[in-house]
C-alpha cells in the first residue's frame, strides 16, 4: 500500500537517477583526461555511478523501497562496495607512492 508520501519519493528518486548520472558523466570526462591507474579507477567509478543511478529506477519499478526485492540491496550494496573498493585501493597506491592524503610530509 502507498502512502501519502509515495509522490514525493518517487519524485525524489528521479532527481537521484539525475543527480548520479551527472556525476558519473563528470568522472568519465576525468577518466578522459587521466592516464594509468588514475583512468582505469576513474573509468570503473563511472560505471558504477550509472549502476547506481539505474538502482534507483529500479526501486521506482518495484515499488519505492531499496531493500526490496532483495536483488534490488544487493544491487545498491554491490554498487557502493565497488565504489569502496576503487576508493581504497587508489588510497593504498598512493600511500605507497609516498604521499599522503593528510598534507603532511611524514
Amino acid at each position: 500500500m502507498r502512502g501519502p508520501l509515495s509522490g514525493a519519493a518517487e519524485t525524489y528518486n528521479y532527481i537521484e537517477i539525475g543527480i548520479w548520472c551527472a556525476t558519473a558523466t563528470v568522472v568519465a570526462v576525468v577518466a578522459l583526461r587521466r592516464t594509468g591507474p588514475a583512468r582505469r579507477d576513474f573509468a570503473l567509478a563511472s560505471l558504477d555511478l550509472f549502476a547506481f543511478g539505474a538502482s534507483d529506477y529500479a526501486e521506482i519499478v518495484t515499488g519505492g523501497e531499496w531493500w526490496t526485492p532483495w536483488w534490488l540491496l544487493l544491487w545498491k550494496g554491490a554498487c557502493v562496495l565497488i565504489l569502496s573498493a576503487i576508493l581504497l585501493n587508489a588510497r593504498r597506491r598512493r600511500a605507497t607512492a609516498g604521499l599522503t592524503t593528510s598534507g603532511g610530509s611524514g
